[in-house]
């Protein structure tokens, strides 16, 4: 079993028995794909949910909206089967106290949602998720079962 790390604004896949494991979640969302047949697995650790609201939006991982679409495409090239894939996210905290309103307060917010309607358009079923609230996360997929393990400083580790 190999331990695979993916950065910030990064992707990566695996099969099993291998671990896909991201740290410093934030307001950033942590996705996964799975493939419970094949178990083939997938993450991507974007920062922010669209990929037009800046001119350098070169890094396709950074964003949701090319993230995503980015990940189902090199999931399904190693093997995974589409109409099996399920979906995951953890993520998308409050980091900051600001004002509601502003832009850097919500973008965990926007992030969760971005991933909601994203894998609504691809027709992909999001079967769990740990978002919002105000503290960090690194999660883990494993990729022999599926389980994505969400650990937070003075929480229990949470398995969805």
């Amino acid at each position: 079993m190999s331990n695979i790390t993916v950065g910030m604004a990064d992707l990566n896949i695996c099969r099993a028995p291998d671990v896909l494991i991201t740290v410093g979640l934030g307001s950033c969302i942590g996705l996964t794909l799975y493939d419970p047949v094949n178990k083939i697995g997938g993450m991507v650790h974007y920062m922010l949910p669209d990929s037009h609201i800046t001119a350098n939006n070169g890094n396709i991982a950074k964003f949701a909206d090319t993230g995503i679409p980015e990940l189902l495409k090199r999931i399904t090239l190693a093997g995974a089967n589409r109409s099996r894939l399920i979906a995951k996210i953890a993520g998308g905290a409050k980091m900051f106290g600001v004002n509601q309103m502003s832009n850097i307060g919500s973008i965990g917010e926007r992030n969760a949602a971005a991933a909601k309607q994203i894998l609504n358009e691809l027709n992909i079923k999001l079967v769990a998720e740990d978002t919002g609230l105000n503290y960090g996360r690194t999660v883990e997929l494993h990729c022999d079962t599926g389980d994505f393990h969400i650990k937070a400083i003075k929480k229990p580790i949470k398995v969805i």
